[in-house]
Parts: structure tokens; C-alpha cells; sequence
């Protein structure tokens, strides 16, 4: 495993601009269509497991987070009020949920609804200090998978157990078992709301939840969010530091904060509890880490170039990377220089396939396909197509040891 910045210098996936600032890194072309890759992904995901996708703004009036409990309690992880007109401040959310709060606000809702499941990749801002920021691990500028699910009492339990499922499928797809989950409990302080039963009621339902998922934990007092106790999944860098990749909350205080309800079977108004959870984190911490964990060389179906076409000779292959592009691959050709420096240069890359296509290929209609493994196939054209198309594929279930998700 080796430092993401790095691996992210030499292979063009990020890059950070004084200009722009400390904590704000510019995705580079290859780095962006991998990222786009796995949000794809991940929004199927989603979308197979329920979820109604949204767009929300990144910022709201200083209201929004009084309500919700950020600027009481949260307000020097934020940027500042805006002042954009005289009556109104507005600021840069720290988070999507008040969001997904006015989004579940927005009409009239019954139980027939619940469980509602909204989802977003959306944008969201820390103040965090120049100290601690590194490269795409730590940002002031990040890309979050989030969502909240918004549920009766009796529901709790089994939507948190349903998204743990989610993450532990989406962790399989993209390549990494997560180095251990925590449960985060309230510490000491005015950090957090002052509600000792509302904490006790939501660690509750955490602690059985883990357990009817067969996870193993431990506990972590002092890592809450300051409204209520939450499931963390940790992962450890290259150096051994330890950071939390996704997460699963308990929330009985912003619901309340935002008086959010919905009419039961018997007619009468209910107060949903909104279960927070991010299947996948940040993108810039989630690329972080599968940059070092697969040390730049990316599962093929959201490597930044799948297949990259070599011609030999005066060979004209574009009808071979046109047919590519139309299968929806990722695709580059590349001339000049020798046969040999180029495969060579795409192996430093980490491209996945690279197709060799001269004089001897195009008359015998046939391709000669290499792969990251070493391995060299002699095929048709239409195989080799096939071949491609299968294995760039984004996976629909992935296998997960130890889990109920089936195959």
C-alpha cells in the first residue's frame, strides 16, 4: 500500500492548486471518470435498494442550522455566515441532512410512505484546518454518498440492518473490507444534546442492530455526532492511521427539531425517526483510500481508461476503438514510439486490457489482447469486444463473505 498522493501525482487522477487552496483538490480527467464510474454505481445501488435520488444547494439561511443543531453545536467545523442581503445569512451546509429534512417536509406524508429512503451525492464544506489536510483523505470541499431514511419505530432496526447490507455489497464491488466497524457513543460536554434518554433509546437500537447484522465492534465513547450515537466503518491508510469511511445514525432530535410527522393507520400525526447512513463516505476520502488499497491499478469497471488501443505500423484501428466506445468502455489510442514503451507505459498506468491491432490483426480480423495480468489472447474482434464488455462491466451483486446479500 503506498501514500494516494502520490499515486494520484503519477497517474493523473488529482491535483491541488495554491490558486484554489489548501483542502480543495481539482479531479483530473482520469480521476473524474472513475469517480463518476462508482457514483454510477453507487446510485444503482441505491436505487435497487429503494432509494429516491435528489439535488439539493450547498448552502441555506444560518436558520436551516440553528434549527438543526449545526451552528449550537457544530459551528467551529463551519464556515461563516454569509451575509448576502440584509435580512438573511446564509451558509455552507456541513451536511446534507437538514436537506433531506425539508425534502421529507415538502407535502403531506402517511405511513403507506415509510420507509422513505432519500439519497444524494452531494456537495458539502468543513473549516478544517490547514494542519490536518492531506491530499483527497482530509478536505474542506467534499462529495458525500448520503443518505436518510425516514421510518416509523418499529422500522428502525431492520433499515439499519438493510443498510449495512448496502454497505457491505457496495465495500465488495469496489475492492476493500473495511479494517474494523465501531459503535460511536456520546462523551463528555457540550458538544452533544443535552437528552440522556434520547441517547439511550438510539444506542439501543444501534447495539441490536449489530448484532442481528453479525458485525463485530467495539465501542468508541466521545466519537457521536452531536445529536445521537452511530455506527462507524473504519479503514486504516497506508501509514496505520485510522479514519471513518462510512457510517449509519440514530436520529430522534432532528426530527423533533424540524417537527416532522407523518398520519398513521389510525389517522393520528406520528413523528418519524431519520436514520442518516453514507454507503461509501466522502469521494475524496473513499479515492483516498482505493487509490492505496489497489495501489492505483483499479478494478477494470471503474479503472479512469479500460482498454487502450495500440496500432502497429500505418494500421488504422479507430473502427476498433469506436466499437469499444459504443459498449460504453473508456478508451484511448495511442501512437508513436515503440510497441514495446507503449505497453509498457500503459502497464505504469495500470490500464486494465490493451489491444494490439496490426496489418496481420486487421486482414485475419482479429485482436490481440493483453492484459494487466500479463496474460496475451489472440481473438476475433467480436470475442475480444465481448470479452471487454463483460469484464468492464459495473458488478449488479457482488459477493460479500460473511453476509446475507446473495450473489
Amino acid at each position: 500500500m503506498q501514500d494516494h498522493r502520490r499515486l494520484g501525482r503519477e497517474l493523473e487522477l488529482f491535483h491541488s492548486d495554491p490558486l484554489v487552496g489548501a483542502g480543495l483538490p481539482l479531479w483530473l480527467p482520469r480521476g473524474a471518470a472513475a469517480r463518476r464510474a462508482v457514483e454510477d454505481y453507487l446510485l444503482d445501488l441505491e436505487r435497487r435498494n429503494g432509494y429516491q435520488h435528489v439535488y439539493s444547494p450547498p448552502l441555506a439561511k444560518a436558520e436551516m442550522y440553528y434549527r438543526s443543531g449545526h451552528l449550537p453545536h457544530y459551528a467551529d467545523d463551519m464556515f461563516p455566515p454569509m451575509a448576502l442581503d440584509p435580512d438573511n445569512a446564509f451558509v455552507l451546509r456541513p451536511s446534507l441532512c437538514p436537506h433531506h429534512a425539508a425534502v421529507f417536509a415538502s407535502r403531506g406524508r402517511s405511513y403507506r410512505e415509510l420507509p422513505l429512503r432519500i439519497g444524494e451525492i452531494g456537495g458539502q464544506y468543513r473549516a478544517e484546518r490547514s494542519g490536518v489536510l492531506g491530499g483527497l483523505a482530509r478536505v474542506r470541499a467534499i462529495s458525500l454518498n448520503d443518505g436518510h431514511v425516514f421510518c416509523a419505530e418499529d422500522e428502525v432496526e431492520s433499515e439499519i440492518v438493510a443498510a449495512l447490507e448496502v454497505m457491505r455489497e457496495a465495500h465488495a464491488a469496489l475492492g476493500f473490507e473495511p479494517s474494523s466497524w465501531r459503535l460511536s457513543l456520546r462523551g463528555e460536554g457540550a458538544k452533544y444534546v443535552d437528552d440522556p434518554p434520547m441517547w439511550q433509546r438510539a444506542t439501543a437500537v444501534l447495539r441490536r442492530a449489530l448484532e442481528a447484522a453479525g458485525v463485530p465492534y467495539e465501542e468508541a465513547p466521545g466519537e457521536a455526532a452531536f445529536y445521537g450515537p452511530k455506527i462507524d466503518i473504519q479503514l486504516r491508510d497506508y501509514a496505520g492511521r485510522e479514519s471513518t469511511l462510512a457510517t449509519v445514525q440514530v436520529d430522534y432530535f432532528m426530527p423533533a427539531r424540524f417537527d416532522l410527522s407523518y398520519v398513521d393507520a389510525g389517522g393520528a400525526r406520528r413523528r418519524p425517526v431519520m436514520v442518516h447512513r453514507s454507503a461509501a463516505g466522502s469521494m475524496e476520502r473513499l479515492f483516498a483510500h482505493l487509490i492505496e488499497v489497489h495501489d492505483g491499478a483499479f478494478p477494470a469497471w471503474y479503472a479512469p481508461v479500460q482498454v487502450e488501443v495500440l496500432p502497429v505500423g500505418d494500421a488504422v484501428v479507430r473502427g476498433f476503438a469506436e466499437h469499444c466506445r459504443s459498449l460504453g468502455l473508456r478508451v484511448e489510442e495511442v501512437y508513436g514510439g515503440s510497441l514495446a514503451a507503449r505497453i509498457r507505459d500503459a502497464s505504469v498506468r495500470r490500464v486494465p486490457f490493451v489491444a494490439v491491432l496490426g496489418a496481420n490483426e486487421l486482414a485475419a480480423g482479429t485482436v490481440s489482447l493483453r492484459s494487466r495480468d500479463g496474460s496475451v489472447a489472440q481473438l476475433p474482434v467480436p470475442a475480444a469486444l465481448d470479452l471487454l464488455a463483460a469484464e468492464c462491466r459495473p458488478p449488479k451483486r457482488a459477493a460479500v463473505p460473511g453476509s446475507s446479500v446473495p450473489v
